[in-house]
C-alpha cells in the first residue's frame, strides 16, 4: 500500500510540474513583439500623386520616416543597399551609419510643370535626427522620371517595415519604421 502511495505522490508531483513549468521561449518574438526583418519591400505601382513633405519621429520601440504625397501613394521601394545612389546620375551619396536603407516613392517631387513640391532646404539633412536611437541621417536622393528617392543612414542593419496611410484630406503617407534592435 506503502509504494502505491509513494508511486501516485510522484505521479501528482511529476504533472502538477508540468502544468506550472515555464513554456519554451517564441523563437518568433523579437524586441517589442517585432518581427519584420530585413529583406526588401517592394510595391511597383506608380502614382499620378507627388511628394510634399518628409517627416522623422521617435517611438520606444523604432525610429520613423515619413513620406507626405499629396494624392494616393501607390508604389515604393525600401531595401538595404550597400551605398545609396542618387537619382539619374547614379552617384553615390555619403551617409553616416553602420547600414544604409534606399528609399524610393514611385511618385515625382515635383509637378506637372516641373515646379518642386518638395524641396529640402539641406539635401544632406533632409531632417535633424541628432538624438535618435536608430536613425543617423536623412538624405535627398533626387527625384528623376517619376521616382523620388531618400538615403536614410541607420546604426546597423535592423528590421524594418513599410506602410501607407490614408489621409489627411485626399493626401497619404508612406511609412517606414526602422526597430532600435533585433
Amino acid at each position: 500500500m506503502k509504494k502505491i502511495q509513494v508511486w501516485l505522490a510522484a505521479v501528482l508531483m511529476a504533472a502538477g510540474l508540468g502544468l506550472v513549468a515555464p513554456g519554451p521561449a517564441s523563437a518568433t518574438q523579437g524586441f517589442c513583439g517585432i518581427v519584420w526583418g530585413s529583406l526588401a519591400k517592394v510595391n511597383t505601382l506608380m502614382t499620378q500623386a507627388q511628394v510634399t513633405n518628409v517627416r522623422t519621429g521617435q517611438h520606444v520601440c523604432y525610429d520613423r520616416l515619413v513620406i507626405d504625397l499629396n494624392g494616393k501613394v501607390a508604389g515604393y521601394r525600401v531595401r538595404y543597399v550597400p551605398q545609396v545612389a542618387q537619382d539619374g546620375s547614379g552617384l553615390p551619396i555619403a551617409l553616416r551609419g553602420g547600414a544604409f536603407l534606399q528609399v524610393t516613392v514611385h511618385a515625382p517631387a515635383h509637378d506637372e510643370y516641373g515646379q518642386a513640391t518638395f524641396s529640402p532646404a539641406n539635401n544632406k539633412e533632409v531632417r535633424n535626427v541628432a538624438g535618435f536611437q536608430t536613425f543617423r541621417q536623412v538624405a535627398f536622393a533626387g527625384s528623376f522620371e517619376g521616382h523620388t528617392t531618400l538615403g536614410l543612414g541607420v546604426r546597423a542593419r535592423l528590421p524594418f517595415r513599410v506602410f501607407t496611410l490614408d489621409g489627411p484630406g485626399g493626401g497619404s503617407r508612406l511609412v517606414v519604421d526602422v526597430a532600435h534592435r533585433w
